[in-house]
């Protein structure tokens, strides 16, 4: 072997090396935000959300966000939390401005996707009124990204919450199980909407025997 190939083969070593490593970390973070989705604990999300705020924001956070958001707005609903209010609607302006930035780099799908959800939590905080142009979205998102779970189980969710005749649970169960059989990957293992994901199908299949 050449004085050049052992350099080359320690280098691809070390990228390989590099690129392991940086994949451990991802997937680190990843389960311990998982766990603290699965004990419902947000404040590690919020804080996770929190350090990045005027990062560039990579399209992994930008799924946290979106159920962070989901989370938060849902929260300053409930009576007795409406001191929760002013920063429900901080965070979806955040949300939105993050998503508005990173239009370029997402994956295909998710743009239409965010920002349906974004008019969604605006819907929900009287922000603005679009749930038409919401709906639209979350469908054209499909088209974009056919094979896409995150994409896919986020349509499933706007069915499923969306009042009739925009919404019906019969057909959110269609794509929570479409969705269902692209979430059977091991780099799904720690994605909170996967675990959402099989929690909508469950309940589909409960009120629709009722």
């Amino acid at each position: 072997m050449t004085k050049y190939q052992v350099q080359r083969r320690a280098l691809l070593l070390l990228l390989i090396a590099m690129s392991l490593s940086l994949s451990a970390q991802d997937f680190s973070a990843d389960r311990d935000l998982f766990a603290a989705y699965q004990k419902e604990d947000m404040s590690v999300w919020k804080e996770q959300i929190d350090v990045q705020r005027d990062n560039v924001r990579s399209t992994k956070d930008l799924l946290y966000e979106y159920g962070y958001c989901g989370y938060i707005v849902a929260e300053a609903k409930k009576e007795g939390k409406e001191s929760l209010m002013p920063a429900a609607k901080s965070y979806v302006a955040q949300f939105r401005k993050h998503v508005e930035a990173a239009k370029n780099q997402l994956p295909t799908g998710h743009y239409k996707m965010y920002m349906s959800a974004v008019l969604v939590y605006e819907l929900r905080l009287h922000e603005s009124m679009r749930p038409i142009k919401a709906m639209s979205l979350a469908k054209e998102a499909t088209k974009l990204a056919p094979n896409d779970p995150l994409v896919l189980s986020y349509y499933g969710t706007s069915l499923f919450y969306a009042p009739k005749p925009f919404g019906s649970k019969a057909e959110a169960l269609v794509w929570f199980e479409k969705a269902d059989k692209f979430f059977k990957g091991p780099q799904w293992k720690y994605c909170w909407v996967r675990e959402a994901n099989e929690m909508y199908v469950q309940q589909c299949h409960e009120k629709l025997k009722k």
